[in-house]
């Protein structure tokens, strides 16, 4: 006996009275079939609802041949009458969201002759796979249509033609189909064969939202988000904007303005910088002129600075310049030989004597130790 499956009678009950038919204990639960469900089962890309059956969770849903099975977290008894209660949040989000695709989806499948080949509803974002090269002019043209459909707010058609009747409607499918068809037409945007649960109006999808529009395979991948979703994101997105220009005295639409400021700000800084770094690595490596072996500790500088200023001493000590910047106990350092002998075995004992990493060859090594400056003096002998 197949369960009446209420979530196509009217897809916004959220509570139902139901007579168990089966409790069967599996894998991971108990298997519960009822004489009809609200509970949508997982199937088109659209996750199974949740919610409760009398005292007992349900975690999934799935359908068999017709009969559809609830997950329950606990046993219910047989022949009893129990209350469904679905995650109202839950099934309406996914309502939004699936609607959404469609009518985005039967848009850009319109103006761009191209076809659906993939859709995942995912807990954070909804994906979009598409056979066609779409630009993302065209995927903000395709939001912009969209956004208009649901402002129309038409209802949704929900039909089950004869297949004489199906063999002169032109409507989307992923793959030939057989038997009775549910077709889902969305006025103005979309007609498409589909077993998912639907908003009545467009309107109540609420918003379409396009975040990337990214190449994939041969086509490209679209990720949206519709109705509450998207209006948190974007809620979270101007206060962001906000916060960002409150930081950079600005008004939120203009921080991008005024970031690119900063950065070349930041660039003119760096290369100042890059030019004192310089003159003073000159000075330091001329206080050492003709002294031979030495090393030289100095505060933290990134791995290139090290080297530089190890090149730098190494051109006027004579002799080997060992370079470590640091402090507490962990050092970045540089060794550089004037002459260009090998300088591998000093690398190897350092490494041992002083807990370090790094290495090199011909006359230079680079690496860090994990020692205080007397023990790295004293292995100089200094």
């Amino acid at each position: 006996m197949e369960t009446e499956k209420l979530y196509y009678t009217d897809p916004f009950i959220s509570e139902f009275p139901a007579t168990v038919l089966s409790c069967e204990e599996g894998k991971n639960g108990y298997q519960v079939a009822l004489n009809c469900t609200a509970f949508y089962p997982e199937g088109g890309g659209q996750p199974a609802d949740h919610g409760t059956l009398g005292g007992a969770n349900v975690t999934d849903v799935h359908e068999k041949d017709g009969v559809v099975f609830h997950t329950c977290d606990k046993a219910v008894e047989v022949g009893q009458m129990v209350l469904g209660r679905i995650d109202w949040a839950r099934r309406f989000d996914h309502m939004q969201q699936h609607s959404g695709e469609h009518i985005i989806s039967g848009i850009l499948c319109r103006d761009y002759h191209c076809d659906n080949v993939g859709f995942h509803l995912g807990a954070e974002t909804v994906t979009i796979d598409y056979n066609a090269d779409i630009s993302w002019e065209q995927a903000l043209d395709a939001e912009r249509k969209a956004n208009e459909v649901i402002w129309a707010d038409q209802e949704v058609e929900i039909a089950y033609p004869y297949p004489e009747e199906l063999a002169f409607i032109d409507y989307r499918s992923k793959k030939e189909l057989t038997g009775k068809v549910r077709i889902v037409t969305f006025p103005d945007a979309d007609c498409c064969a589909c077993c998912g649960t639907h908003v009545l109006r467009a309107g109540q999808v609420g918003i379409i939202k396009v975040l990337s529009c990214q190449k994939f395979r041969e086509g490209v991948r679209l990720e949206i988000l519709c109705g509450k979703r998207a209006l948190d994101y974007l809620g979270k997105t101007y206060d962001q904007a906000k916060a960002i220009g409150q930081q950079l005295s600005v008004k939120p639409q203009d921080t991008l303005a005024a970031v690119e400021r900063l950065e070349a700000e930041l660039s003119a800084a760096k290369a100042r910088m890059a030019h004192l770094e310089e003159a003073v690595f000159e000075s330091i490596a001329r206080d050492n002129e003709g002294k031979g072996d030495v090393v030289l500790f100095q505060p933290a500088m990134k791995g290139d600075s090290v080297r530089k200023l190890a090149d730098n001493l190494a051109k006027h000590c004579g002799g080997l310049a060992a370079v470590f910047a640091g402090e507490d106990g962990q050092y970045a350092y540089a060794l550089l030989r004037a002459d260009g002998q090998d300088i591998s075995p000093l690398v190897k004992e350092l490494n041992k004597t002083l807990n370090g990493r790094g290495g090199g060859r011909s006359g230079f090594a680079q690496g860090s130790v994990q020692a205080d400056q007397a023990a790295i003096e004293t292995f100089f002998g200094k």
